[in-house]
């Protein structure tokens, strides 16, 4: 057994665990049987089908949950640019490089060790997978009821060591307007699909920058970005069929309904053939429950900040469970090249879940 959070993380490094394509389930069993040595009362592993391939979660519980500590296992595939094996763990005086190491395996290495030296109560921990694609897990989680009687969270993403109380949603669209296609010879009389979407993508860049100076002081605009265009053939052929993507994040009070009824004009006045599909949902986040979380975490954490990125936070506040994100590593590091954990944010890490496991034992 691994006795330090630098050798956990070292061994947690080693399982490709990669979205898409990793295998979630090993270390799940893995982790399974590591929670189970630290003295949980129950532990279920669980397998989630999608896309062709299979993810998972572990749920440990001590005693009957109240709080959750909740770290995802999977990892986005090594980008380019490394300089050694991504998944063999290289560790020096003051970091710990490998793929995962921030984003998050650290996270769950703190986890684990911390609960080897303080024991909990009324806390369950679940590691799960699918976050940086398409969060079935934690979905599954919650559709299967697992959260019941459990009020408040701790989500840990690479903050730097500073808890995140708030961040944007992230929202995805595909509009498409079909016409009847045929040779260009015959383009000025007929349905003009990509310059229809074109109008549509100027359109929607107005949008938002109309949208710049709306919303809170700190989440001002709606970063609409007008990401993809799709349906040209060839110079001389007018297509049937063109799409265009976009997406917007939105952030915390957000009236979607007001704003998808002015992309709904928008795109009247331009052609109402045109037809518009959401292709991705992820709600805004706010903390509901600050001064508790800030008492939890006491002098671990000085800062209490929005963040710049999406994470599971949402999904959890939107099941009515007060989350707070918070963990060891820099988003900076994250899906890079030689992605490192700093050592120290180890230490810190662990020094911090010992304290809230310490917390739930005095009936905090």
């Amino acid at each position: 057994m691994a006795e330090t959070t630098v050798e956990l993380l070292s061994e947690l490094i080693g399982f490709h665990t990669d979205n898409p394509g990793g295998d979630e389930p090993a270390l799940c069993r893995r982790l399974g049987e590591l929670l189970e040595s630290r003295g949980a009362d129950h532990t279920l592993i669980v397998e989630v089908p999608r896309d062709g391939q299979t993810g998972g979660y572990v749920f440990a519980t001590f005693g009957a949950p109240e709080l959750l500590i909740n770290v995802h296992i999977d990892t986005v595939p090594a980008n380019t640019g490394w300089s050694r094996d991504p998944w063999l763990a290289k560790v020096t005086d003051d970091r710990v490089v490998g793929l995962g190491s921030s984003d998050t395996k650290g996270a769950i290495a703190a986890v684990v060790t911390a609960l080897a030296r303080e024991t909990p109560r009324n806390v369950g921990i679940l590691f799960s997978g699918d976050e940086e694609h398409g969060t079935t897990c934690i979905r599954h989680f919650i559709d299967q009821g697992h959260h019941s009687g459990i009020a408040r969270a701790i989500v840990c993403e690479p903050t730097a060591r500073r808890a995140g109380v708030r961040h944007r949603g992230v929202s995805g669209y595909r509009a498409t307007f079909r016409g009847k296609g045929g040779h260009s010879s015959k383009a000025d009389t007929m349905p003009k699909p990509v310059v229809v979407m074109a109008k549509l993508a100027v359109a929607l860049d107005e949008l938002g920058i109309r949208y710049l100076d709306r919303g809170p002081d700190d989440m001002k605009g709606l970063c609409m970005n007008v990401a993809g265009l799709d349906g040209g053939v060839a110079f001389n052929v007018v297509p049937d069929e063109a799409s265009l993507y976009w997406s917007t994040r939105p952030p915390p009070g957000f009236d979607k309904q007001a704003f998808e009824a002015e992309v709904a004009a928008l795109i009247n006045a331009i052609d109402p053939a045109i037809r518009v599909e959401p292709t991705l949902g992820h709600q805004p986040f706010a903390c509901s429950d600050e001064p508790t979380m800030r008492a939890l975490l006491a002098d671990h954490v000085d800062h209490f900040v929005p963040l710049d990125f999406w994470t599971e936070a949402a999904v959890l506040s939107t099941a009515g469970i007060a989350a707070i994100v918070v963990g060891p590593g820099d988003i900076a590091q994250a899906h890079a090249a030689d992605e490192f954990v700093a050592i120290a944010d180890l230490h810190w890490a662990t020094t911090m879940f010992e304290h809230v496991f310490s917390t739930t034992r005095a009936g905090a």
